[in-house]
């Protein structure tokens, strides 16, 4: 292992002795110094996880998400000095951690909040004009050999979980007071973009977000449409239109 490495395994493991060859300009106990520096990463990086994931940690209780998030940081530590960019793979890490099986919808809750914060951050693109598309609805034949290009901040999520209804519980000022009426156990599906700086969390029947997962995979609107499961093609557009979704489109070839 490299110095480089070792010093770096260090850092992600209160139990590592501090790496050789370490001193400090004033002569002090290099291994006191080290472990302040330690604990300041291991909170920097519980810090980024708890930000990212705040419903998660509102829904376990702060000393549970804070001991599983330690072991994620141990097994997953960062690649990139981007703080905002940590915890991809935390959802996968959940929907493993044998002691969150009691809370079965968590590893969806962190899917859903993952996409939340990658819709906040995404490039924006300008959206094609309604009276453009208004034109394009309106030529049924040539609107079923259309792909569409959808927001780089949409994504679209289908759990067997109410985990757009337990996140949104959480944007009131009181989630205890609606957490009661939800059953966890309903399965749920949602598109998430943003609009401006606004990030819109937006509960959909399961067809409509099959349909618009269709179109963001690149098929045909009237491929879209034939490979989802039966639902509302009106509303699951007026879901589109709202959030000027669509950026481009073309014919398929």
């Amino acid at each position: 292992m490299s110095e480089h490495a070792e010093f770096s395994a260090a850092l992600i493991n209160p139990a590592a002795n501090c790496p050789p060859g370490l001193v400090s300009w004033n002569g002090s106990d290099p291994a006191q110094r080290f472990a302040v520096y330690r604990n300041n990463v291991l909170a920097s990086l519980l810090g980024a996880l708890a930000d990212t994931y705040p419903v998660c940690q509102a829904m376990v209780g702060a000393a549970f998400f804070n001991a599983m998030a330690s072991q994620y940081v141990r097994a997953v530590p960062p690649v990139s000095p981007v703080l905002v960019n940590y915890g991809e793979s935390f959802a996968d890490f959940v929907e493993n951690f044998a002691p969150a099986a009691s809370v079965p919808y968590l590893a969806d809750l962190a899917r859903l909040e993952w996409c939340y914060v990658q819709a906040f951050h995404a490039a924006d693109a300008a959206a094609v004009p309604l009276t453009e598309l208004a034109g394009l609805l309106g030529d049924e034949r040539r609107l079923a050999q259309l792909c569409f290009t959808l927001q780089p901040s949409l994504s679209v999520l289908r759990s067997s979980f109410a985990v757009a209804s337990l996140w949104a519980a959480h944007q009131t000022a009181e989630p205890a007071a609606v957490l009661h009426s939800i059953n966890p156990q309903q399965p749920e599906s949602a598109v998430l973009l943003r609009q401006d700086l606004a990030v819109h969390v937006v509960r959909l029947e399961e067809g409509a977000a099959h349909f618009i997962e269709n179109l963001a995979q690149g098929r045909s609107f009237a491929e879209a449409v034939s490979n989802a499961t039966p639902f509302n093609l009106a509303a699951a557009l007026e879901v589109l239109l709202r959030a000027a979704a669509i950026t481009d489109y073309r014919v398929q070839e």
